[in-house]
């Protein structure tokens, strides 16, 4: 009878899925990553790299962009907001994929929505970004306006368009490590057909808000990141 229960617990028990999560700031991402493992489940055993990790203040800050550089937000630490170059962390982003190996996570996972073309890494590797799109453009297919709610306001000229051809877009900001625009920035967006808020640092309780000051329905990117990544542990 041991042995038969024995043998049932083996058949039962859950087949963990190992994810290697990449984000922009440092680690660990207390803002982001409980609420995503929630929404995910219990079968997903997360390890944490961040693109600024290890640096000091100094370091950090000579990767501020000067004049018109793309540029990114993310979040330290401490919760500190700090605006870098994208250019340099889309190097940073690659060295720390060369330096996971082949057998050491089923997925790898970059948890930004902006566009880094070109990246490279061993096995399944998931670009929120392109998760992101795809998932907007899919329901909102018959959208004739689509609010895009970005950390800043720069950004939008070097927002990837590719997957909104035939959509006319509206683009607000406000930073999800700060709530002093975001209600301004949801009244501004209220003419749209749907918004999404297309940051994986915004949460569900600033998507919440949105969707209550703007009175449309919203979309939010870590949402649609944790969607796919339930499906695949």
């Amino acid at each position: 009878m041991l042995v038969y229960y024995f043998r049932a617990a083996i058949m039962i028990a859950p087949t963990l899925t190992r994810a290697a999560f990449l984000t922009l700031g440092q680690t660990p991402r207390v803002d982001l990553v409980p609420e995503l493992k929630s929404w995910i489940g219990p079968g997903l055993v997360v390890d944490e790299f961040g693109a600024l990790d290890g640096l000091d203040e100094s370091q950090v800050a000579s990767l501020a962009p000067k004049g018109d550089e793309p540029r990114m937000i993310t979040r330290l630490r401490d919760g500190t907001e700090v605006v870098v170059r994208k250019q340099d962390m889309h190097q940073r982003i690659q060295k720390i994929l060369e330096r996971l190996g082949p057998d050491d996570y089923d997925l790898r996972v970059l948890l930004c929505t902006g566009h880094f073309p070109g990246l490279e890494a061993p096995g399944l590797f998931l670009e929120s970004q392109t998760m992101v799109d795809l998932g907007v453009r899919a329901v909102g297919s018959g959208a004739n306006l689509l609010g895009v709610l970005l950390p800043l306001a720069e950004q939008e000229a070097d927002f990837d368009r590719r997957h909104f051809e035939g959509t006319t877009l509206r683009f607000s900001h406000a930073s999800p490590y700060r709530f002093n625009r975001l209600e301004q920035a949801a009244r501004e967006l209220s003419h749209a057909d749907l918004i999404v808020m297309h940051c994986i640092g915004y949460t569900e309780a600033q998507r919440r808000c949105v969707r209550k000051m703007a009175g449309r329905p919203v979309l939010l990117a870590r949402r649609l990141v944790a969607a796919a990544l339930a499906q695949l542990v």
